[in-house]
């Protein structure tokens, strides 16, 4: 198997193109230059899951991040899914500010949103779980997210369970622990790589107790 020292990660690097953002090309909803965002890089075949985003939560001092899936996009905010008996779900409980990062690195983009999570509605959630292949219907019963789990074949032992309780072609409940959550964002940054490191930054925050639509709109230094 190929190794790396540590030098040769140190010299790792790349240039970066010339294509810059500016504020006079950017929506001024952040949700709406986001979801722009979001359709280039869902038409880029080099990135796999455009979707794919980084769920960071912190508990006192113990941050942690995971990848997740963004399902929606509104202008309430971003909405995933996952169990709420998971590792994540339990950070949230606790704290529910969070942040999230969408990085697409073959187009030298990165998105980086904050803000706080909420569980969403149940009748929402029955309605995503039930355009859900069967396959993930079956897994989100069977996985005990989060817990130990002393060999593999228990697990596989527990879908087979499921996938006979729930025959493939019949209409499967959501579990109770399965659901969704509402990022609703109070800063989404957008992040575009540029020669010399000189990278552009335009950070919306919503000032609090203000509308949707009044963002203060900022360019930082990379």
């Amino acid at each position: 198997m190929a190794e790396i020292d540590r030098a040769e990660i140190a010299r790792l690097r790349r240039s970066y193109g010339e294509r810059g953002l500016v504020e006079s090309e950017i929506a001024a909803d952040p949700i709406e230059q986001l979801r722009r965002w979001l359709a280039e890089a869902a038409q880029n075949p080099m990135i796999v899951e455009a979707n794919a985003m980084v769920l960071s939560t912190t508990v006192g001092d113990h941050p942690t991040s995971r990848t997740v899936l963004l399902k929606d996009l509104s202008g309430a905010g971003l909405t995933f899914f996952t169990n709420y008996n998971s590792r994540k779900s339990e950070s949230m409980a606790r704290n529910a500010q969070v942040a999230l990062l969408f990085p697409w690195y073959p187009m030298e983009r990165q998105v980086m949103v904050t803000g706080a999570a909420a569980q969403i509605a149940a009748e929402e959630s029955d309605a995503y779980f039930a355009t859900r292949p069967w396959q993930s219907q079956i897994g989100a019963w069977a996985s005990d997210q989060s817990q130990p789990l002393r060999a593999r074949e228990l697990l596989e032992a527990r879908w087979a369970e499921f996938a006979a309780k729930f025959p493939e072609g019949s209409a499967v409940p959501r579990p109770p622990y399965w659901g969704g959550y509402l990022v609703i964002p109070d800063t989404i940054e957008f992040w575009q790589g540029r020669y010399s490191r000189l990278h552009d930054r335009i950070r919306f925050t919503k000032p609090k107790g203000d509308n949707e639509t009044n963002w203060k709109i900022e360019r930082f230094f990379p």
